[in-house]
């Protein structure tokens, strides 16, 4: 530790203050109206301090590969520029939870590039200058900055400049990445005053503004950029050297070991792992400085500004100060209100700040398009620091005499349900005493910067529910209302939000519908009541239901590819979202054979509430987390990516004790809610975890993306979008298959025992494979012999290579794991070329106690049917996951 007794002193009561508040999370502090304006200047002010916190202390999968691996880091944090360079918020409603204060572990990151790495050891003999025109030029350490000079702390918001971004990048593309909301922070910084330094160097007459430069060195230099001299002199505007947040030493992400802090300034401004301080006459000449931190004018293109520089090197267009803004963050996105047997009033809260030191004066709520306003309560805990004046941290806390405000404050409104119902929105907007204002509509930029239109939030009604949807979510995270509008057609810069208001001219755009295929048995009128469909809710008839129509899976149990039990599982229930989400346009068109009715109103009204799973009736945990008939949910814990498309998504079970309960050669259901149509996306997997894992699920995925000639996959492009801890829907366990052992299988409820599996598997289709390859290779006493067929493109694309060479090491004479590639490198000493049946016939010969096992793309199973039939192989021969 480099702290001074003497310099680092706390008072006994402020020592107490922390020791009290330790182990409680700060909320914020409630609006007192009785309460004098006048400050107290007392030691026996309670004032808000930080929320627990953690240091991390595992570098996170992700970064392993990048120059950031000295580096751990809070899985929650959601990345907005893939997985380097790091620039991160936290999901807003746990920035939110926190309170005043922001912990270091979820306050936003905002990187060029590589964090540069500094040593323990070295810290105190950090070196920074202050230098150009100047009359005495200084270099110091970081120890004789805490020495040599008056330590002061205080509370401070960041904010980046792209703070909302996203919303603008929806109208149209910037050139910045997709901010949410969250791209704000709030901590008790720890240093010295800016001006303390400049003034001892003594500036000489033409100086006019500070440059400050880091150490991390970027493409086009190291990063840098400036304010006025006038506003660093200044103690109102509060500029300083952090070494500390929140009383700790700076983590590298915020720029240990030292950094500018620049309040009431768009977050560029404050430099971290500061070198330098130059005093100038003309703003910093640094590329980050010039091209970066702009709010050019709406009219200028992306085009237009690469190809003309002037642009860039117009001073005007640079941004300071902040613009006034303000958020909701409850009713959260995707929030449900029930508006039967609930309350009666809603509590609406958000965020508000203002730029400049500037103080929010007033925040608005309208639920009627900006019609009418009401004015809504704020509480600013900044306020009481200036009524305490104490030691925190090793500096003084003195801000009983400062007029401006540099800190977030906190809006709420009680609001009626029955308003809310009869809304389709809320609005929000701020305005500070200045009486900057909110603007209605947004001003797009070529950066993507400021933006702060009202924020609004849409409110619809489904049932007895309203749902609430934010503008948008960050990163390449689907959902939001502008999404949904912009999907449907709709204008987002008509001035009504996309929407077609009264009055405005132009034929409304209407997405065009999706064809309808037929599933209903034509001339059919039977009725059925909740009673009969509740008598065929097991295999002996299973009844399932599809939009309210009645259809009988008994005579298709056999012949169906994911087996009997896919239709025993859905009997009796409302199955529509797994088989909508399914199933082609071909089944669906078989559907009518099947139809025998349609469900009563009271039926309908049965099966409309929610599904839920109950504890077992002891009150024990549940030995195994999969359900057959219901979904139930596990949180995302963590994502390791294997490759720039591959990825392993693990899911945290509900206790430790807790297996998946997936049989091997088993798959489960994984749903999601596409945000834009609330539709479910609902896919097949088979998990890669041993099916004796306690405590977690791992999901191995193969993420499709978008292309420009196609779209990519849903399913697997919303998994890789979810933020850690976001809750995803399994059930299962489904299929045909299951492998107990000793070459002992059912297929479809019947035994068969195999001397050899013929497994032929290509891409992700390796899981399957993998488990059952797994399952006979770990039980050494199991005689049943492996052969499997694994075909690729490119050896980086060979899933689960590892593992299955691992298994198949000192078991040659049960096991040989053969891989093919259609895309060799030359070096490559494996087999080359596509699966077919002439590679098949070579490898794997027919034989009669054999089965096979196959999984890969349509296209590849089809094939291998073919050649397999040719070769004499029977149906009951073969199987197909």
């Amino acid at each position: 530790m480099m702290e001074d007794p003497d310099v680092f002193h706390q008072d006994k009561h402020s020592r107490d203050v922390v020791e009290k508040h330790e182990q409680l999370p700060p909320t914020p502090p409630s609006t007192d109206d009785n309460a004098s304006t006048t400050s107290t200047q007392s030691d026996d002010v309670e004032i808000p301090l930080p929320p627990p916190t953690y240091v991390p202390s595992r570098v996170l999968d992700q970064d392993k590969k990048t120059p950031d691996a000295h580096v751990p880091r809070d899985p929650r944090l959601i990345r907005l520029t893939g997985v380097h360079p790091f620039n991160v918020e936290a999901p807003l409603s746990a920035l939110f939870s926190e309170g005043f204060l922001t912990s270091p572990e979820l306050f936003y990151v905002r990187n060029h590039g590589a964090v540069p790495e500094v040593k323990e050891s070295d810290i105190p003999d950090w070196e920074f200058s202050v230098e150009g025109l100047v009359e005495r030029p200084l270099s110091l350490t970081l120890r004789q900055l805490i020495a040599e000079y008056e330590q002061k702390t205080c509370p401070i918001t960041l904010v980046c400049a792209g703070n909302r971004r996203k919303e603008q990048n929806q109208v149209r593309k910037s050139k910045g990445f997709s901010w949410g909301s969250a791209g704000v922070s709030t901590a008790l910084f720890t240093g010295v005053a800016m001006a303390d330094l400049i003034r001892k160097a003594r500036p000489k007459r033409k100086a006019r503004y500070v440059c400050m430069e880091g150490a991390d060195k970027l493409p086009n230099g190291f990063y840098g950029t400036s304010v006025k001299l006038n506003w660093v002199m200044d103690p109102n505007r509060g500029m300083m050297l952090a070494h500390k947040m929140n009383g700790e030493m700076l983590r590298p992400d915020h720029g240990k070991p030292l950094r500018a802090v620049i309040p009431g300034q768009i977050g560029g401004r404050s430099v971290k792992w500061l070198k330098k301080l130059i005093v100038t006459s003309e703003p910093s000449d640094n590329w980050y400085h010039i091209y970066d931190n702009r709010v050019l004018p709406t009219m200028v293109s992306p085009e237009e500004s690469a190809n003309n520089p002037k642009w860039w090197t117009d001073d005007r267009y640079a941004i300071y100060d902040l613009s006034t803004n303000s958020a909701t963050v409850y009713p959260a996105h995707e929030e449900q209100l029930s508006l039967i047997g609930g309350p009666t009033s809603y509590v609406a809260k958000g965020y508000a700040y203002g730029g400049g030191g500037r103080r929010v004066t007033r925040v608005e709520l309208s639920m009627d398009k900006g019609k009418s306003w009401r004015l809504a309560t704020i509480e600013y805990p900044e306020d009481k620091y200036r009524d305490a004046e104490q030691h925190l941290y090793g500096g003084r806390l003195d801000m009983s005499w400062r007029e401006s405000c540099f800190c977030w404050c906190f809006w709420s409104l009680n609001v009626p349900v029955a308003d809310l119902a009869s809304s389709k929105d809320l609005l929000v907007r701020a305005m500070d005493e200045s009486m900057n204002i909110q603007p209605r509509d947004m001003y797009w930029n070529v950066l993507g910067m400021m933006n702060n239109p009202w924020f609004r939030v849409t409110i619809s009604r489904e049932g007895d529910f309203l749902r609430f949807e934010h503008p948008t979510q960050p990163a390449l995270m689907p959902g939001g209302w502008m999404e949904r509008v912009k999907k449907a057609g709709g204008n987002l810069a008509n001035g009504y939000w996309g929407e077609k208001l009264g009055g405005e001219d132009g034929e409304e755009t209407v997405p065009e519908a999706a064809k309808e295929v037929p599933m209903k048995k034509a001339g059919l009128s039977r009725s059925i009541t909740i009673d009969e469909l509740r008598k065929h809710d097991d295999e002996n008839d299973p009844w399932f239901v599809i939009n309210n129509e009645v259809y009988s899976g008994t005579s298709f149990m056999k012949e169906h590819p994911g087996g009997a039990q896919s239709i025993i599982s859905a009997a009796g229930l409302d199955t529509t979202d797994e088989f909508m989400a399914i199933h082609s346009e071909t089944a669906k068109s078989m559907m009518p054979g099947y139809h025998i009715g349609t469900l009563d109103a009271a039926a309908q009204k049965t099966l409309s509430e929610p599904e839920m799973h109950t504890v077992s009736s002891s009150g024990e945990p549940e030995p195994t987390f999969l359900r057959a008939r219901t979904w139930t949910t596990a949180p995302l814990h963590s994502k390791q990516i294997i490759s720039s498309d591959t990825r392993i998504f693990r899911f945290r079970l509900a206790h430790e004790g807790q297996t998946a309960g997936l049989p091997i050669g088993q798959h489960l259901m994984i749903r999601l809610r596409d945000p834009v149509s609330r539709e479910a996306i609902i896919r097949s997997y088979t998990p890669i975890s041993d099916p004796q894992q306690t405590g977690y699920l791992d999901v191995l995925v193969k993420v499709y993306f978008d292309t420009t000639a196609a779209k990519g996959g849903r399913m697997s492009q919303a998994l890789d979008a979810l933020p850690i801890s976001h809750g995803v829907d399994f059930k299962g366990p489904i299929g045909k298959f299951e492998y107990l052992g000793h070459g002992l299988c059912t297929i479809s409820g019947t035994e068969r025992r195999v001397r050899k599996f013929v497994m032929i598997c290509a891409g992700s289709g390796v899981t399957p494979i993998f488990q059952v390859f797994r399952a006979v290779m770990k039980d050494s006493s199991d005689p049943t012999t492996c052969t499997v067929l694994n075909g690729n493109r490119l050896v980086e694309d060979i899933l689960c290579k590892e593992d299955l060479d691992a298994l198949a090491k000192g078991n040659e004479a049960r096991a040989r794991v053969l891989y093919t590639l259609t895309r060799a490198a030359d070096e490559w000493q494996g087999l080359r070329g596509r699966i077919d049946g002439q590679l098949v016939e070579k490898h794997c010969p027919r034989d009669e106690g054999s089965l096979v096992l196959i999984c890969g793309p349509e296209a590849l199973e089809k094939t291998i049917h073919i050649a397999l039939r040719q070769q004499g192989w029977e149906d009951d021969q073969l199987l197909f996951f």
